[in-house]
């Protein structure tokens, strides 16, 4: 079978390399020059435990198997990573019971090790830490995203697969049982068994292209942009420091990368259009948030860094949407798969999510 994935971001290259793994001829198109230009090399990098979400959903179910078969594909590939859990902190009585609810959820999604420990004994692991109370999350890590997509990239080539760049979808139709798919600049179509839309923050759009396709079943695109400040010098933390979570994301966190850097963020930004000036003015929130937990944070001491777009199907005061992955049963078109709305903890969930895809080829 010839497959055509669209998008070559983190879920474009595991679904693509698990395509091919099963024997399938795949072509990634990508629309940029480079895989992971988009959501995937804009985030967090962390590998998250996946205590947070529904039990049953589509997020608590890859977020869990996805984060143990990224970490057994990190160790197998050589891709750097570290297993540095991290600290949901409470400060007040009310977050101290949002913290305990997580616990709950995380016990249900079968998430290993989390623990409610005191003040004091949060204190112990982390001296600069305030709080009175924090759940800790022993199987939280971070990765070097750009390692595991050069990874996943890798995986595919090795299965037979290939990547075309600067090689946008314009047009699909169904045509004597297969899709055939324009590119732009390209004046003859291309004839596919099967397509599977991976394209992110472009997915609705590739939705939109295709002829014939059911438009009230496309979700709506809705852009929280999310805002990180970095602050140099050396980490004041050894683990990741979450604040309980807030409206659109989980709140502004510690993170730290693979070279030692501290970072904070992201906030959520609503906005109407793709953009990624960090308005360096967003800083002075920021602060007020991170000395709740952390009150050493110095005046000045953080710089904007970067920001990331997260593709959500729901807005602000609205409960969050789960992962939506659309094959045949649900809209009714042979052969074709969307994948809407993969935005945290869709790098952990990668894997995971690629198995099943895959799987729709042969159900």
């Amino acid at each position: 079978m010839q497959v055509l994935v669209i998008g070559a971001g983190v879920i474009g290259l595991a679904v693509a390399r698990a395509v091919a793994r099963k024997g399938h001829e795949v072509v990634v198109a990508e629309a940029e020059t480079a895989i992971g230009t988009g959501i995937s090399s804009r985030n967090s990098e962390v590998i998250h435990a996946g205590m947070y979400y529904p039990t049953g959903s589509l997020r608590a179910r890859h977020c869990v198997r996805g984060r143990r078969m990224l970490y057994d594909f990190c160790a197998a590939h050589g891709v750097a990573h570290r297993k540095c859990g991290k600290l949901i902190v409470a400060t007040n009585d009310a977050e101290a019971d949002k913290i305990q609810a997580i616990a709950r959820q995380g016990a249900a999604n079968d998430v290993e090790g989390l623990v409610l420990i005191p003040g004091t004994e949060a204190r112990a692991l982390e001296p600069a830490l305030r709080c009175i109370g924090a759940l800790l999350s022993p199987e939280t890590g971070i990765v070097d995203g750009h390692a595991f997509m050069l990874a996943l990239r890798g995986g595919l080539e090795d299965a037979g697969g290939a990547i075309a760049f600067k090689t946008k979808v314009v047009g699909v139709a169904r045509t004597r049982g297969q899709w055939s798919v324009r590119f732009v600049g390209e004046t003859d179509a291309v004839a596919f068994d099967a397509l599977i839309n991976c394209a992110g923050l472009g997915a609705q759009g590739v939705a939109r292209t295709i002829e014939g396709y059911p438009i009230e079943r496309i979700p709506r695109l809705v852009l929280a942009k999310g805002n990180y400040f970095s602050c140099p010098g050396k980490p004041a933390f050894a683990r990741l420091i979450y604040p309980t979570p807030v409206d659109g994301g989980l709140g502004v966190h510690v993170t730290l990368d693979l070279n030692g850097r501290m970072r904070f963020g992201p906030d959520v930004e609503w906005i109407e259009h793709e953009y990624y000036d960090v308005d360096p003015g967003r800083a002075a929130s920021f602060y007020a948030r991170i000395r709740s937990y952390w009150p050493a944070l110095p005046d000045g001491a953080l710089v904007a860094d970067y920001a990331g777009i997260r593709p959500k199907l729901s807005g602000p005061g609205e409960p969050a949407a789960d992962f939506v992955i659309e094959g045949p049963t649900q809209h009714g078109m042979p052969a074709l798969v969307h994948m809407f709305g993969i935005e945290s903890p869709g790098l952990t969930s990668a894997l995971s999510l690629a198995d099943e895809v895959a799987g729709y080829l042969t159900s």
